[in-house]
Formats: structure tokens, C-alpha cells, sequence
């Protein structure tokens, strides 16, 4: 199910999905994430919205990375995902674009439901 999330506090929709994302992921503030992303992008000698970037803090913190698999339908989006991932927290990414799940629900700043996800990061427990 969409869940309406954009904690930016100038309401911006557009170049900020990664701290957005991970704002909900991380259950912190967006200005926090933002620090947050903005220092291990300096470390990496690249912008914080770079995949790798926010790919290496989620790494770092307890998530893994995994493909999407090859025997789902021709057309798998963000809601078959949700559906077929009830419990758990995720982080999607698609091809512009990253948005969180938690517990078969997707957060995100407009309804992103119909979008096909590439790979995912899980948090393990």
C-alpha cells in the first residue's frame, strides 16, 4: 500500500529520493540523513545521491543488496514487491529513483506503485 512520505522540509520532490529514502529506512529526520549521506559522500569523493554512495552507508549499517530475480512476471513493480514482501524493511531502487518499504508498505514523496525496481537493499536482523 502507498504511504504519502516527503520529509523535506521545503517540500521538494525531485533530486532528494536517496535522503528520503533513507530518512524512512533509518526512522531519522531529513536534515539528519542528509549530514549523514553528505559525509560519506566526502569520503568517496562524490555526491551523496550517487548510488554507490548511499549503497555503501546501507551496506555499513546492516543492509544487504539483492537482484531482483529473473523468474518473477515480465512486468514486476514497487506494489508485486510490496505483495510479495510483507514484513521486513527494504530500500528499492529503480532505474532514477530510490524509495523505501517497510512491512509490505511503500514510502514515497508520489505513488510510485506501478515503477519496476531493479534491486533491493534488506535490512537483516
Amino acid at each position: 500500500m502507498y504511504m504519502k512520505y516527503n520529509p523535506n522540509p521545503c517540500g521538494k520532490q525531485v533530486g532528494d529520493c536517496a535522503i528520503r529514502a533513507l530518512s524512512k529506512a533509518f526512522n531519522k529526520g531529513w536534515e539528519e540523513m542528509y549530514i549523514r549521506l553528505c559525509l560519506q559522500g566526502f569520503m568517496m569523493c562524490d555526491m551523496p545521491s550517487a548510488n554507490h554512495v548511499w549503497g555503501t552507508y546501507l551496506r555499513e549499517n546492516g543492509f544487504e543488496r539483492h537482484l531482483i530475480p529473473d523468474d518473477k512476471i515480465d512486468i514486476y513493480t514497487v506494489r508485486d514487491f510490496c505483495e510479495d514482501h510483507p514484513h521486513g524493511v527494504y530500500v528499492l531502487s529503480l532505474s532514477s529513483h530510490v524509495l523505501t518499504v517497510i512491512d509490505g508498505n511503500y514510502y514515497d514523496s508520489w505513488n510510485s506503485g506501478n515503477e519496476i525496481p531493479l534491486y533491493f537493499w534488506r535490512k537483516e536482523r
